[in-house]
């Protein structure tokens, strides 16, 4: 066994020894620890000033090298464009919506008027409901195959 005394817990019982095993006061040393963090602290520190003074010169370079206003352009502000050059927007002289909804009901008007498209050649247009009924009571016509094909 590793221990001399065994120990089972009960009052008055000698504390366990280990021949092999002993603690010494200079395993842990604490002003080492604390140097370290001491150090630690000081780098951070000095790696802050180092970015700002780093910062500050690059931003006064930044300064140096722009260009001044005109003095046209001096008490007037950000020059904002008149408008974006997106559609729908309320002050644009052309409204999108307005549009579409003119272009749907030119093609619905369109969609529901006879009409002759060539009078000589005896093609009119009539409503797509119409067209629809006529094509389902007597089937689609049939198409004539180009006088080149009938040769082939």
């Amino acid at each position: 066994m590793s221990t001399e005394h065994l120990n089972t817990g009960q009052p008055g019982d000698p504390e366990p020894r280990n021949t092999d095993v002993a603690f010494e006061s200079s395993d842990i040393d604490t002003r080492t620890i604390f140097a370290y963090i001491f150090y630690l602290a000081l780098s951070v520190a000095a790696a802050f000033l180092a970015s700002v003074f780093i910062f500050r010169i690059t931003t006064k370079m930044a300064v140096d090298s722009d260009t001044p206003m005109a003095p046209v352009h001096r008490g007037i502000g950000p020059t904002v464009p008149s408008g974006p050059p997106l559609q729908g927007v309320p002050y644009s002289p052309d409204d999108p919506q307005l549009d579409l909804r003119n272009k749907r009901e030119s093609d619905e008007t369109a969609n529901e008027k006879f009409d002759w498209v060539d009078k000589q050649a005896g093609i009119a247009q009539i409503p797509v409901d119409e067209a629809m009924k006529i094509i389902v009571t007597r089937g689609l016509p049939a198409v004539h195959a180009p006088a080149e094909e009938k040769k082939k």
